[in-house]
């Protein structure tokens, strides 16, 4: 039973939140008090600085709760994992509720995928690391050439069938000919379905999910004949943050990334970290270029796609992923301003390499939030308004080609 006192104290560690103040709402939760002149008053808890009205909204914030991996020694039911801040249970459940109330899709998606000619099958795939289930998209051209294969991760509360019918990548892979893998992320392993883009055990070369992904990648190319050097990986959200890690740690496998309001990698840890990172750099290695002067750097050809008024993973968050993939971009970008018909404006930069070849593409969507930009509302968190992600990332996906040794 939550008594008045320990109700009172999560009401002010969510309003602590939305104000940005993550290490008081933090101190709060173990049991401390806010800071001196930190305390989020109804007067000042929305005033100065940026404020988060979908702090607790999807997609990245719940990745940061998850249901301990089998082990040994488990954690309390009620607690976070081990690499996070412990809250007792009874406080966990109630911030829990205080998260779920508003982490409601911004639409009601009936998340069907529009019915294509091609197979739309389902997989499970297992390694030294673990298992995971998938669904792969097989063109109705396919007929044992070596096509290219696309990676889609999807975002927090997503699977794949919901990530697909928002995409629609089913369909242009139909027009273009190429293959498409859904890796799904189960609750087991995290409590909102997000890829764990924030530990370190997921952000290794043949470690934890990178791991499992690009084992499971290998094995589809192998099983279906697909082209190697013509491999790519896209995502939402925590599911982009999870590419930008792949392409950080298999630069041999991908020829290029699509992140979509993602973050960079390496640049979290922990629960603090994570949403530090997400709010625009509060976290320990949220400012600046400081994951790039780490050594996370990669010379995997990136496009970036990032609405202006994305409240759940701040806007700055793209200028951070580019600057992870910088090494072989040249000075002197195009810039291309445009407009979707009825809806949003949107500034494309584009980058290239010493050999004039386009390197590096970062899309500003004008008044979108967090959300995939030009996507149906048959899947959830899209924004049909924007310019279309799921064409242009193709369109530059098939642009590059992996050397083969």
């Amino acid at each position: 039973m939550i008594d008045a006192t320990m109700s009172k104290r999560m009401e002010e560690a969510t309003r602590l939140t939305r104000a940005g103040k993550l290490h008081e709402a933090m101190a709060l939760l173990q049991g401390g008090e806010p800071e001196a002149g930190h305390e989020a008053t109804p007067d000042n808890a929305y005033r100065g600085g940026n404020t988060f009205d979908g702090t607790w909204q999807v997609i990245d914030k719940e990745d940061t709760v998850t249901e301990p991996e089998p082990e040994p020694a488990k954690s309390p039911t009620g607690a976070f994992t081990p690499n996070d801040i412990k809250v007792p249970s009874a406080w966990r459940d109630k911030w829990m509720k205080f998260r779920g109330g508003m982490a409601q899709p911004e639409q009601a998606p009936s998340a069907s995928e529009e019915p294509q000619p091609g197979a739309f099958t389902t997989g499970r795939f297992t390694n030294h690391v673990g298992a995971r289930d998938y669904k792969l998209y097989i063109p109705s051209g396919y007929t044992g050439q070596a096509l290219p294969l696309v990676v889609m991760l999807h975002g927090c509360t997503q699977n794949p069938d919901d990530f697909a019918a928002g995409t629609e990548m089913n369909r242009l892979a139909e027009e273009q000919q190429c293959c498409v893998l859904y890796p799904a992320q189960p609750m087991t392993a995290n409590h909102s379905k997000c890829w764990n883009w924030f530990k370190a055990e997921d952000q290794q070369r043949e470690g934890g999910e990178p791991a499992i992904i690009a084992d499971m990648t290998r094995q589809i190319i192998d099983t279906h004949g697909l082209d190697g050097s013509r491999v790519y990986v896209a995502g939402l959200s925590a599911g982009a943050a999870m590419a930008t890690t792949l392409a950080m740690t298999y630069p041999d496998l991908f020829a290029a990334v699509g992140v979509h309001s993602g973050l960079p990698h390496g640049v979290a840890q922990s629960l603090p970290d994570a949403l530090g990172a997400m709010q625009g750099g509060t976290g320990p290695l949220g400012g600046g270029n400081q994951a790039k002067g780490a050594g996370w750097a990669s010379d995997v050809p990136a496009i970036i796609f990032h609405g202006d008024r994305d409240t759940t993973v701040h806007p700055s968050n793209a200028e951070r992923v580019a600057a992870q993939y910088s090494t072989s971009r040249q000075a002197g970008p195009t810039v291309e301003k445009g407009k979707v018909a009825n809806g949003h404006g949107y500034t494309c930069t584009t980058h290239h390499n010493a050999k004039g070849e386009t390197h590096l593409e970062q899309w500003q969507v004008h008044g979108a939030g967090h959300a995939w930009s030009g996507g149906s509302t048959k899947g959830s968190y899209t924004d049909p308004k924007g310019p279309g992600a799921t064409k242009e990332m193709l369109r530059f996906f098939l642009q590059h080609q992996q050397a083969q040794a």
